[in-house]
């Protein structure tokens, strides 16, 4: 085998998730491509060697850090292949042994969000903005971690916590009226903000094309641009990394390829960061994409 005849190696940072699993493990492989994963438990938390690095050739990253990424200049390229993804209704929180609160209710008081430019935390201060009529400018955001893109700086809307504080800790002493805490409350006396959140969160999906989208799959520019074959074969190990999970139902819902599957949640989101300051124009969602990687189709 000559030089030219060995696959490409990339350096590749994807969490362990039911999708993503049968790419890590090398039961499939590829001839032109091999990916050298980095050992990952919560992938957010390489977020910033990704965009401040640029310490991997593809990686998953949150769609909001990507379209800061974009804003900034960092030299990486959607690919329309979804690598997490859930209703975000649910992940809103108050504690139910302090009375009860709604999300009409959040004017003028605190709420915790791991970060001001987390992807979570973007979706659920636009469903609250559109669907609820909250105006999420007159919300005190109190933050925990700084942005994964160094050249952001959080809003005059938003505090960081003191040094030492934990989110959870802080809403069950009452020094937060409510936090973004994520997929799972961590204590028996949180209650979801938004009632019913999970049948309300279905009937969003069904009328705003799709779940929204958490983390997507990138490829470094100058990749795509030499060799548009390395970009094609990553994301067929996707394709076929999900199709090896047989999820069904809104497992494989959330999970979509295509420019066209992503296209609606993209315009979501791009909308929802322009009006919340985190980007400083509106991207179309075409230009997210390059012309290899904005053809490629499962």
């Amino acid at each position: 085998m000559t030089v030219e005849d060995r696959p490409m190696t990339l350096k590749a940072m994807f969490g362990t998730y039911p999708n993503t699993q049968a790419m890590k493990k090398g039961e499939i492989r590829s001839s032109a491509v091999s990916l050298d994963f980095a050992e990952v438990k919560v992938a957010n938390q390489f977020f910033k060697s990704v965009v401040r690095d640029q310490r991997y050739d593809v990686s998953e990253l949150a769609i909001v850090t990507y379209l800061q990424a974009k804003a900034y200049g960092k030299p990486y390229v959607l690919m329309p292949a979804v690598v997490v993804s859930r209703g975000q209704h649910h992940t809103i929180a108050y504690n139910g042994e302090r009375g009860t609160l709604g999300p009409r209710d959040l004017v003028g008081k605190r709420v915790g969000v791991r970060a001001y430019t987390q992807t979570t935390g973007a979706w659920v201060r636009g469903i609250l903005a559109d669907d609820y009529g909250v105006d999420v400018d007159r919300v005190k955001w109190i933050t925990f971690e700084d942005p994964h893109l160094a050249e952001y700086q959080d809003p005059a809307i938003v505090t960081r916590a003191p040094e030492g504080k934990n989110l959870v800790q802080m809403l069950i002493d009452g020094e937060l009226d409510a936090a973004i805490v994520g997929d799972t409350f961590p204590d028996p006396r949180l209650k979801p903000l938004i009632p019913d959140a999970e049948g309300v969160a279905r009937k969003w999906a069904a009328s705003h094309g799709g779940i929204p989208i958490n983390h997507m799959a990138v490829i470094r520019q100058p990749i795509v641009q030499s060799r548009p074959d390395i970009a094609k074969e990553v994301f067929k190990l996707l394709v076929e990394s999900q199709k090896r999970a047989g999820t069904q139902g809104d497992q494989a819902a959330a999970i979509r390829f295509g420019f066209e599957a992503v296209r609606p949640s993209l315009e979501i989101i791009i909308d929802y960061s322009v009006r919340q300051k985190l980007i400083p124009r509106r991207f179309t969602v075409d230009e997210l994409f390059d012309d290899t990687t904005r053809a490629l189709r499962a």
